[in-house]
């Protein structure tokens, strides 16, 4: 068995049609007939009910067609990866979200650039959510992010937990709560989230973490990204939620409060390939403790 018959079988398997099917991948029906034949011969059990219109699998059809899928996936990867280990001019592709640059990341690559400049590293920012099909395909080879996605293809690193602050007006009565403030002293308050889409995302993990403390905001409005709320905020329209980093965005009246709930964190991820063991990765690991050293950040080097 070879894996242009693992090919054939899921295309017919997804088509339900063997004309179809030819047809997709540019051969002959008898052909094609003739392959999936012999795969049924080689295990000793049919793949299709015969008859039926569409084709159907049969049990044992669907439990091959599960695993088939995932053979062709992780071939297309190793191809890929081959590729990358392969190039003279390597390049190393950083999805990250938008947030993070207001703290570490940036003086991360930066650094990441100085060490190894025979390196072409490019940035490209992307929700969490989407750096997982990016990593999967190919596109990017490592991803920074704050939400807890979970992939058996994707090795996912916690970096650190960073603290939450509120943002507000300094003309709002919490701007003079100096030592800080709780969750459920913002229930109330107008409150802005963001990113609006695509869900989960950080607006979601703020959600989620009044529920933690069974508190429920009454009026939060979802904005596009962090700068717009945050210019809300210092238009005294409300107050919002963002990492403790987040405070190198200074508008005028804009005051930041730390929130003292214990659990009153974001945590910061780094998602890679599973298969991925280059020494450009671990390289890219280096600078980030190289940078948590500097910063006194407490970190788990054996995470890695």
């Amino acid at each position: 068995m070879e894996l242009r018959h693992l090919k054939y079988f899921v295309t017919v398997a997804e088509e339900q049609s063997f004309t179809k099917a030819a047809e997709k991948l540019f051969i002959a029906q008898p052909p094609l007939s003739r392959q999936i034949q012999n795969l049924e011969n080689e295990f000793g059990v049919l793949l299709f009910e015969r008859g039926s219109r569409p084709l159907q699998l049969t049990e044992a059809g669907e439990f091959f067609y599960q695993h088939a899928v995932k053979l062709l996936a992780n071939a297309e990867e190793i191809k890929s990866m081959t590729k990358r280990v392969g190039m003279v001019e390597r390049t190393v592709r950083i999805g990250f979200v938008g947030s993070l640059l207001y703290g570490l990341l940036s003086r991360i690559v930066y650094l990441y650039r100085q060490r190894y400049p025979q390196l072409k590293i490019e940035l490209i920012e992307m929700t969490t959510t989407h750096q997982i099909p990016a990593l999967k395909e190919g596109r990017i080879d490592v991803g920074f992010g704050r939400l807890r996605v979970s992939d058996p293809a994707i090795r996912r690193v916690l970096l650190r937990k960073e603290r939450l602050m509120l943002a507000v007006h300094a003309s709002h009565f919490l701007a003079q709560q100096k030592q800080g403030v709780y969750l459920a002293d913002l229930v109330d308050e107008v409150m802005f989230l963001y990113p609006a889409q695509p869900k989960p995302n950080f607006s979601s993990q703020i959600i989620n973490l009044f529920s933690e403390y069974s508190l429920e905001p009454k009026k939060f409005r979802e904005v596009r990204e962090i700068q717009l709320a945050l210019g809300l905020v210092a238009a005294g329209e409300g107050v919002c939620i963002v990492p403790e980093s987040a405070r190198t965005l200074q508008l005028t009246h804009l005051h930041y409060i730390p929130i003292l709930d214990e659990n009153a964190v974001s945590p910061i991820f780094m998602a890679t390939r599973c298969m991925d063991e280059s020494e450009d990765i671990k390289a890219l690991f280096d600078c980030i403790y190289q940078v948590y050293d500097l910063e006194a950040i407490n970190y788990d080097r054996s995470a890695f």
